[in-house]
């Protein structure tokens, strides 16, 4: 509580500053991981829609092969036969739905995560740019601070010399006065 109470008569640590570049590389480098991760979710939808138009085909193959054998049981007069193989069918028949509907969704989440993954890349290369620019910015403005710099001492050492010859001026114009008051009035000979 004290802590809180007195705490502002405490130095705070002073951070040093941020190198400006740091940023956007940490962006860049956050957006390609980013990327990295929808593009791996979205190959294993792709892996998964394969997969399901495989069992897809698998499983209408099965539902025909009932529907056949169905038929030949009826006209063979197999009335328990048929029954079990109509069960089968229209077990097949729900699992072909089932499959259908999650071929779909993996469709539409893999074509979404696909349009992710470039609009993240899309996004980091554009801050790629804008660090490339940045750069070329920081580094010509360092030049100028850097030329100002020595425009600066040039001109700080042109008004030493200057102030150097007006204190020359300032001891000869006392001494000159210093002559007159003795009544030298001319330096001697």
């Amino acid at each position: 509580m004290l802590d809180m109470l007195f705490g502002f008569w405490r130095k705070k640590d002073k951070k040093k500053p941020v190198d400006p570049l740091a940023a956007f590389d940490q962006l860049i480098e956050d957006l390609e991981r980013q990327g990295a991760e929808v593009r791996k979710s979205a190959a294993t939808l792709l892996a998964l829609k394969g997969e399901l138009s495989r069992s897809l085909e698998r499983y209408t193959r099965q539902r025909e092969d009932i529907v056949q054998r169905c038929v030949v049981a009826d006209a063979r007069g197999d009335v328990k036969g048929a029954q079990v193989l109509r069960r089968d069918q229209e077990q097949a028949q729900a699992l072909i739905r089932s499959t259908r509907e999650s071929l779909d969704r993996a469709e539409v989440d893999a074509r979404l995560l696909l349009e992710a993954a470039s609009e993240v890349g899309a996004r980091a290369a554009e801050l790629r740019i804008e660090r490339h620019s940045a750069s070329a910015r920081l580094t010509a403005g360092s030049l100028v601070t850097g030329a100002m710099r020595e425009q600066v001492e040039r001109i700080e050492k042109v008004l030493a010399v200057d102030a150097a010859r007006d204190e020359v001026e300032r001891a000869h114009a006392l001494a000159e006065i210093y002559r007159e008051e003795r009544g030298e009035g001319e330096p001697s000979k």
